[in-house]
């Protein structure tokens, strides 16, 4: 079950951990399209728009807590690749510690504040409620998030990306007849959307939980593994938090950017949401991407193999501009007709909007590619710090479109303020890799032969 990707073509390396990854995702945003889906066509425009709301925000405190679990399983990775065990299992079982922590707390702090988020981001009246009922029952979930994303991230440190796609798979399968069973049956409205979400990911969380106590032999924790370590927390710390900020500080741009959509309509507000949801599904290979660069770095890292990263990196970058390509094609060819899995044709005006924004979108992925590779790489080395502020310069580009551009030329900017945060993004990232793969030379030439 575990890969060593110390070892052999850093290409077929990528593609063979990527490949299981992306199905994952697939499925994942698999289950949150179907959400959407049955929202849209069973509960109205109105109920859609009410969930598209909430999109930001939820990115902002659930990329916090996926940022900080793949930070914390970064040190797993990089033992794992130098083959010490013992500190592997310390660093997994202080991990454990630190994400019931993060957890009680989080859950506490959001459920309280979402009704006054949801107000300083000014959402319509007409919706604010079915906001609220959905976005506070995914906050109540915070401690399910923690339990997959954390078992999950430990898994795919150790080479294993296959296994968590099979509980993902189960779990969509699991949301999409609980999303039937709470809207269709039990009328529960968009909180019934919210339950099945979190629910499902509850029962993958498990699972990946049982496998992992069952199939690691390298996991198999005495009572000395589970002692508190100041040491190894701090480590942890010091790769998760900035990994979760950056995710945080992203999301604040779009915060920032869904306030400024809010203003402008419940329409426009659905428009971004259906082009949001099919967007997020087309950048799922990225998202594949950037999680494999992570675990390839950080086990060549661990194993001192730092001739292999930039292999990996030129590996990789060839992957995402085809890609980008080919969802190019995709869009032109079948926009339309996958919008119309969120909208009800009659609604000619949303759906020409939603097809223009995904499409601009689009135009520019090879810039998001850049975004996930070359920042996941550098994590994955050790340098997670530096992901902070390549979320600032996202914040910045959505902020300058929330705040200025918005205003002025109206939809028209919202379209291109994703496009303006990767291009930011990027302008700081590659140095920063030049900058990084430097010291690592530096690194090596002080290690004796």
């Amino acid at each position: 079950m575990q890969k060593d990707m110390t070892q052999g073509s850093p290409m077929k390396l990528i593609l063979g951990f990527s490949i299981p990854l992306l199905f994952g995702l697939l499925f994942q945003q698999f289950y949150s399209m179907v959400d959407t889906i049955i929202v849209g066509h069973y509960l109205g425009v109105d109920a859609l728009a009410a969930v598209g709301a909430t999109g930001s925000v939820n990115f902002l405190i659930i990329g916090f807590c996926m940022g900080i679990c793949s930070g914390f399983a970064i040190p797993v990775a990089q033992e794992f690749g130098a083959g010490n065990d013992k500190n592997l299992r310390k660093y997994v079982t202080n991990s454990v510690w630190l994400a019931v922590l993060f957890a009680a707390v989080m859950t506490v702090v959001v459920v309280l504040l979402c009704r006054p988020i949801l107000r300083l981001m000014q959402t319509p009246e007409n919706i604010i409620d079915g906001s609220y009922h959905y976005i506070v029952i995914i906050f109540l979930g915070i401690p399910v998030t923690y339990l997959y994303n954390m078992t999950s991230a430990i898994i795919r440190s150790l080479g294993d990306s296959k296994t968590p796609v099979i509980f993902l798979t189960m779990a969509a399968i699991l949301n999409i007849g609980l999303d039937l069973l709470c809207i269709i049956v039990f009328h529960w409205g968009v909180a019934g959307a919210a339950v099945a979400t979190v629910a499902s990911q509850a029962v993958a969380g498990i699972f990946c939980l049982l496998f992992m106590r069952k199939k690691f032999s390298i996991l198999q924790m005495s009572k000395e593994d589970w002692t508190r370590d100041r040491c190894f927390m701090s480590k942890l710390c010091s790769m998760g938090l900035p990994m979760g900020l950056q995710y945080s500080i992203t999301a604040i741009g779009s915060v920032v950017l869904q306030s400024a959509v809010n203003g402008i309509g419940s329409n426009a507000v659905a428009t971004v949401t259906a082009g949001g949801k099919l967007s997020m599904f087309l950048m799922c290979p990225f998202d594949a991407m950037g999680s494999t660069m992570a675990t390839y770095g950080g086990q060549n890292v661990g194993a001192g193999k730092f001739d292999r990263l930039s292999k990996g990196l030129k590996s990789c970058v060839l992957l995402g501009a085809v890609y980008s390509v080919i969802a190019l094609g995709v869009i032109v060819l079948f926009g339309k007709s996958l919008l119309l899995l969120f909208l009800d044709k009659g609604e000619t005006a949303i759906l020409a909007d939603a097809q223009w924004y995904v499409t601009v979108n689009v135009c520019f992925y090879f810039a998001l590619a850049l975004v996930n590779i070359v920042r996941f790489l550098i994590q994955g080395m050790g340098y997670s710090r530096l992901a902070v502020f390549a979320g600032m310069f996202e914040m910045v580009a959505r902020g300058l479109a929330g705040f200025v551009l918005v205003p002025y030329f109206g939809f028209t900017a919202v379209g291109f303020a994703n496009p303006l945060a990767w291009i930011f993004a990027d302008i700081f990232l590659i140095p920063a890799y030049i900058f990084v793969r430097k010291d690592i030379e530096r690194i090596r030439k002080t290690q004796p032969a």
